[in-house]
């Protein structure tokens, strides 16, 4: 069977809208802002771009360094895009081990999983932010100083889809892959699957571009063989969820906005009562005060040189740091470790992931697809080289099922934990947008060593756990897998229909 054919089987049955066939063509420059969420044409940047946002990125490190000098206000000191959850743009998270390949290892296999790049606001939540805009703007009878701008400010019409900023967001991360696997790109090229929205789909694509441009080859061919995974509860999708019904509508379903919704009422509330005071007659609620929060980082990354928003200058560093942890334990309670079924929903990649690093074929009862995960075709055991895209959700899910953070307690609610102190969970530091895990294995030393397994998410080794790491943060493959037992006896799967 072929690899059309394949991936036509595997479909058969699945909605109209996720087999349409994929049209690559050049993205033209110039088109920043504009919405192109709802366009089925998949565009893929010119080379030229890659020099652009070499300048931008240099841009975007001082302008995060420093607050907007417009919408700063002078109660308040600098803010940092590092503190904005899950919408924090891609930055390297500190890391206390050294990431590069250890002296005397030669690594022999990496994989990724990506989550796409910097995003409009999805379209119910843009409608949600439009209808506070409007209401701000119709009930306010004065502005404070500083909060001026707000009367006129209408938010980019672009939804769902990446904006420009985030489509280099992955170019670049193509580059980087290259760059640190350059030695296992001479005979391997990678293999590629999204998650089908379009903005995963068009982050496979941009991440492609910039890995094959880096070692100066042409991208076509290697775009329409990308896989894509349609999403949807009548599919099974490693890199997505929707195929548990009692993680999706269930008892625990509700878990993480109950938290949140403490939390929030502690840490937001002092900001609504100056937020109302600076903007009498806007009656704003602690929800509409997170939600006026969201604007910073999407005013931000919606400019092409994700210049800051002057919303951003209307809130302290520390009330920033209360809104990252507000999207922690969102990530923590739906589907990372604080949930029952949240790394359950993880098990398929992880099951995955063993069958790569061992070459052996797929065990899994839970979200992998058997049509595919059989077939060479479509699941590959032979490559050096994999690249996954997803999204923060899954991301999460798939972590906790890899074990990791798993020495971080449940969060509490009633006060915030630093990163640090969360052995390094937090939204931003593990799934700001265009955010990765890299997954190496590398042999060291003499010929009959076994080889060894070590993760790595935004530039930081994680320590793992139950399997016996070393000071650098790396397992024996044997071990790696074998503390893996939860992922494949399944999680609990049983629980998603109970």
């Amino acid at each position: 069977m072929g690899f059309a054919s394949a991936v036509a089987s595997a479909l058969q049955g699945t909605r109209a809208d996720n087999r349409r066939r994929y049209i690559y063509s050049a993205i033209p420059l110039g088109e920043a802002g504009h919405n192109r969420g709802r366009q089925r044409t998949w565009r893929v940047r010119p080379l030229k771009v890659l020099a652009a946002f070499v300048i931008a990125a240099a841009a975007l490190s001082v302008v995060i360094a420093y607050r907007h000098a417009r919408g700063a206000t002078r109660e308040h000191a600098d803010t940092s895009s590092q503190s904005w959850g899950q919408y924090s743009p891609f930055f390297s998270v500190p890391s206390a081990i050294d990431a590069s390949t250890p002296d005397g290892c030669e690594v022999t296999f990496a994989a990724v999983l990506s989550r796409h790049g910097s995003r409009y606001p999805t379209a119910s939540k843009a409608e949600v932010y439009r209808l506070l805009l409007d209401r701000v703007q119709k009930s306010v009878s004065r502005y404070a100083r500083g909060y001026e701008f707000i009367e006129d400010f209408a938010l980019d019409p672009g939804v769902d889809s990446m904006t420009s900023y985030g489509e280099n967001e992955l170019v670049e991360s193509g580059i980087a892959f290259y760059q640190r696997y350059k030695l296992l790109a001479r005979d391997s090229d990678p293999f590629v699957r999204a998650s089908g929205s379009d903005r995963v789909i068009m982050s496979a694509q941009n991440f492609t571009q910039g890995f094959y441009r880096a070692q100066g080859k042409s991208y076509d061919g290697a775009l329409e063989k990308i896989l894509v995974l349609p999403e949807g509860t009548d599919f099974n999708n490693t890199l997505d969820h929707g195929t548990c019904p009692a993680f999706e509508n269930g008892p625990n379903s509700a878990h993480a906005r109950e938290k949140q919704k403490v939390w929030g009422d502690i840490w937001a509330t002092p900001i609504r009562e100056r937020l109302n005071t600076k903007l009498p007659g806007a009656g704003l609620t602690v929800q509409d005060t997170i939600f006026m929060m969201d604007l910073c980082p999407f005013d931000t990354v919606a400019t092409a040189g994700a210049t800051m928003s002057m919303f951003c200058g209307l809130f302290s560093a520390d009330e920033w740091h209360g809104y990252d942890y507000f999207g922690s334990l969102g990530k923590w309670y739906q589907q990372g470790n604080g949930s029952p079924l949240g790394p359950t929903q993880g098990a398929g990649y992880a099951n995955e992931l063993i069958a790569r690093l061992t070459g052996q074929a797929v065990r899994d009862s839970t979200t992998t697809n058997s049509t595919l995960d059989s077939s060479p075709e479509t699941f590959p055991l032979d490559r050096k080289l994999y690249a996954d895209f997803s999204h923060d959700n899954a991301m999460v899910s798939a972590y906790a099922a890899l074990g990791l953070y798993g020495k971080t307690d449940d969060l509490p609610v009633t006060s915030k934990l630093p990163p640090l102190k969360a052995h390094g969970f937090s939204a931003s530091w593990t799934v700001p947008f265009a955010g990765r895990m890299y997954v190496e294995k590398m042999r060291c030393g003499g010929e009959g060593d076994e080889e060894l397994v070590r993760i790595i998410i935004n530039d930081r080794v994680q320590g793992l756990d139950g399997c016996g790491a070393d000071h650098l943060g790396r397992c024996k493959l044997g071990a790696f897998v074998k503390s893996l037992s939860f992922a494949r006896r399944g999680g609990r799967w049983n629980g998603c229909y109970s």
